[in-house]
């Protein structure tokens, strides 16, 4: 089965926008050119993150999911602007348009970036690293802004490829070179991998791919359950994901592990209503509603629990998703112990699917584990 799986070799680009939101709003307004912009949250403003950070920005240590009074510590004359969203829509389709006059196999994984597979392109054109090279031309010439590309034979490699050499890279992960590539790549950049399971790995000594490649199968499933079994197989330059252009929604959510573990129940519920209301904006923009609301939670000793609640008809209401987050939350039997996760999650959506839409925005706002 293994020779079988290394047999697949496909031509995988990933293309990542350079700072998208900030680059957006630094072209269409040249008083922020060249100055630290922050996109999201508010220096005045309790518990906003922000979205992103120009490069100017990010030489301070600005970064998403920040909280924007963070953002202002470390940039005290950092300049905030809200999101327009509609406009970021618009440029992604326009992005969209110039990736199909090469492939019709496009995933989208957020407004920002997706996957292509250009095994087969539609100009016949061949080699994957000049796909990429064009599509990054035509984004600069059509849209006047840069774009950072990976590519290489599976999904794994080409995402982690695009973030090599930004702004406005292209690396290429062959085949020759792939297993060499995983066994120096740190443990934190291995999907799957946040910052509670770095943490757990490095407790087991392992640092590298190469030392996740000394464990059996068996053994790292036993650790890390499920994934456990990517991490067996990426290691070997393994990845058989498709690059798939239809996607069913089955849930949607934010979650956040915190810096410091909480007990507090004002903290708590403070931190819950951001995070409540990060997931409700999402559910706002597909414009699709679940019956099924989840509370996530992780305890400093990394046991999880979650509790759901379902209701006959689809939650539309930010008041409701408040109310019934907060009342799982205050119902649970906390046993005296810390909180180092909270997460909320919407699912029971019936049969919804994105098709072929590169305006879907998924991405957390929130660092994930």
């Amino acid at each position: 089965m293994e020779n079988e799986s290394r047999n697949i070799v496909r031509k995988i680009i990933h293309i990542d926008m350079d700072a998208f939101y900030a680059s957006v709003e630094q072209r269409d307004f040249p008083e922020y050119r060249g100055k630290p912009l922050v996109v999201g949250g508010s220096p005045e403003g309790r518990g906003g993150v922000v979205a992103t950070a120009s490069y100017e920005a990010r030489k301070f240590g600005i970064r998403s999911a920040m909280t924007s009074k963070k953002a202002q510590q470390l940039c005290p004359y950092a300049i905030f602007v809200r999101p327009r969203f509609d406009a970021y829509k618009d440029v992604s389709r326009k992005i969209r348009e110039i990736f199909g006059r090469y492939t019709d196999l496009i995933e989208p994984l957020s407004l920002d970036e997706a996957y292509l597979d250009v095994s087969e392109d539609k100009l016949g054109i061949g080699s994957a690293i000049t796909i990429a090279e064009q599509i990054k031309q035509a984004i600069k010439d059509e849209l006047n802004l840069t774009a950072s590309a990976g590519v290489s034979i599976n999904k794994f490699a080409a995402k982690i490829a695009s973030d090599m050499n930004k702004p406005d890279g292209l690396t290429f992960i062959g085949p020759s070179k792939m297993e060499k590539f995983m066994e120096k790549l740190p443990v934190e950049k291995f999907f799957g991998v946040g910052k509670v399971t770095a943490e757990k790995m490095k407790r087991q000594g392992l640092h590298t791919g190469a030392d996740l490649k000394q464990l059996t199968e068996q053994r790292l499933t036993q650790l890390f359950g499920k994934t456990g079994k990517f991490f067996y197989n990426i290691v070997r330059g393994i990845d058989n994901r498709q690059v798939q252009p239809h996607q069913e929604i089955k849930s949607i959510s934010a979650e956040d592990t915190f810096s410091y573990d909480l007990d507090k129940g004002e903290e708590l519920d403070d931190w819950l209503e951001q995070i409540a209301k990060s997931a409700f904006k999402r559910l706002q923009h597909y414009q699709i509603y679940g019956r099924t609301l989840t509370l996530k939670v992780k305890f400093a000793d990394f046991k999880q629990v979650t509790r759901s609640i379902s209701f006959p008809s689809p939650i539309k209401e930010l008041d409701q998703v408040l109310t019934e987050t907060k009342a799982l939350l205050h119902h649970l039997d906390l046993g005296g112990k810390k909180i180092r996760l909270l997460g909320v999650g919407f699912s029971n959506f019936g049969e919804v699917k994105i098709r072929d839409r590169f305006d879907g925005y998924q991405q957390s706002l929130f660092p994930m584990d």
